[in-house]
């Protein structure tokens, strides 16, 4: 390897560890402690060698929310091809588990974001990262149209689906956090599964899932009715 790719890699490298360490400090202490140097000591660089990535701090948390969608991107695409091939609630699952798998993380980019829009600091940068979300939405409602026109799905605008899709994660991301339920609740990880199951589910009337919770014996309908919540 030449010289100029290896430094293009060290470059690359240090720029990631710049945003794990970041996350992790917002993680520990929130956003609104979280200082440059904190994440260069962290790092073990100095200061300066930050802004040789980026600009501000906001650039930082900008790219994080940026990396978090495209990940999400990325799941999407590869479960809506997975459904394709006949597992259709894969697009819901891929949803679900990306952004339930880690309700810190999600909570928190939801504080950045709704702070960096408040205070107009990235416009261009959040108009991107809008962008890519909208795409990822007109990608599920794609799947939710063609399961309703299979008769799969109750019928209702796509976009239905989308958000309650997200105010099902939003509610659940606050539920997983909130000290007023915290005595109500004694499996948390139990609930989540349990409030995923619900957002796969939703709006199915194939009757499919009614078939495979009913008991050993029950009659059932011919094998190959199609059913999903999703898609």
């Amino acid at each position: 390897m030449d010289k100029a790719k290896e430094k293009v890699q060290r470059f690359r490298a240090r720029e990631q560890r710049i945003l794990d360490a970041a996350l992790e400090l917002l993680l520990e202490h929130g956003e609104e402690k979280v200082t440059v140097e904190q994440i260069a000591e962290r790092v073990d660089i100095g200061k300066g060698t930050i802004y040789k990535h980026f600009i501000s701090k906001t650039e930082i948390y900008m790219r994080l929310l940026m990396d978090y969608e495209k990940s999400l991107t990325e799941r999407l695409k590869s479960a809506v091809a997975t459904a394709e091939q006949g597992d259709i609630t894969a697009p819901a699952r891929a949803y679900f588990e990306s952004r339930m798998a880690d309700p810190a993380r999600d909570r928190l980019f939801q504080r950045l974001e709704e702070k960096i829009i408040a205070l107009n600091l990235a416009p261009e940068m959040i108009a991107e990262l809008h962008a890519l979300r909208n795409s990822n939405a007109s990608a599920l409602n794609r799947v939710f149209e063609r399961r309703m026109e299979q008769g799969v799905l109750k019928q209702v605008p796509a976009y239905f689906y989308y958000s309650t899709y997200w105010a099902l994660v939003q509610g659940a991301v606050e539920l997983y956090h909130s000290k007023s339920f915290s005595d109500v609740i004694e499996d948390r990880e139990g609930l989540m599964e349990f409030i995923m199951d619900v957002g796969v589910h939703i709006g199915d009337i194939s009757g499919r899932r009614h078939q495979a919770e009913q008991p050993t014996g029950v009659p059932q309908n011919t094998p190959g009715t199609p059913g999903s919540s999703f898609g």
